[in-house]
């Protein structure tokens, strides 16, 4: 079996004691990871017995934990699913290095053929957050739980609501807190 530096990056974001036995999300996780060993194979015979393996792997975990990770997305290494079910990638979407989902993220167009996010590296989305069509997620942004990003969010950003909107940025020059500056103009 070959070395696969992306799986074991998801790995060490998990408990390693007993990994598959406490956290549902991890399988599919390997599931997918291992979608993408198989359609990096040259052609052939084994490819296509793998490939029939993989598809009733990644339809038996998407049933049963709810989580649809289709090998065609591209995602980075260090991905961290906190709890399962209800989460969903469309297959084009492209997830950087040390991002963490939660339960009931989906990650889509917001019509059938448009385009999809982009997210950077360790991004995090709370619960039920939605991310749809051309958007970017820039490097270690946050998006609310039940937010709906429908715009682009910049590094280091934290976004809620629905629609989302920036409250916060940990750059120079940017705003400390929305929630303070709110909370001046209800002062005033």
């Amino acid at each position: 079996m070959t070395r696969d530096p992306d799986w074991e990056a998801d790995l060490r974001r998990y408990d390693m004691r007993r990994p598959f036995l406490k956290e549902q999300s991890i399988w599919a996780i390997w599931v997918y990871r291992w979608g993408r060993r198989i359609e990096a194979r040259p052609a052939g015979l084994s490819r296509k017995i793998a490939n029939l393996f993989y598809w009733l792997a990644f339809r038996l975990v998407e049933t049963v934990f709810g989580i649809s990770l289709p090998r065609t997305a591209r995602i980075g290494p260090g991905l961290r699913i906190w709890h399962f079910g209800n989460i969903f990638l469309h297959g084009d979407v492209v997830i950087g290095a040390g991002c963490t989902l939660r339960q009931g993220v989906t990650i889509g167009n917001r019509r059938e053929g448009g385009p999809v996010p982009v997210l950077g590296d360790n991004v995090e989305l709370g619960a039920y957050a939605q991310v749809l069509g051309a958007v970017h997620l820039g490097d270690g942004c946050k998006v609310g739980a039940m937010s709906v990003v429908l715009d682009d969010v910049p590094p280091g950003a934290t976004a809620v609501g629905a629609p989302a909107r920036v409250i916060a940025r940990t750059s120079a020059g940017s705003l400390a807190s929305a929630s303070s500056e709110l909370l001046q103009k209800d002062m005033t």
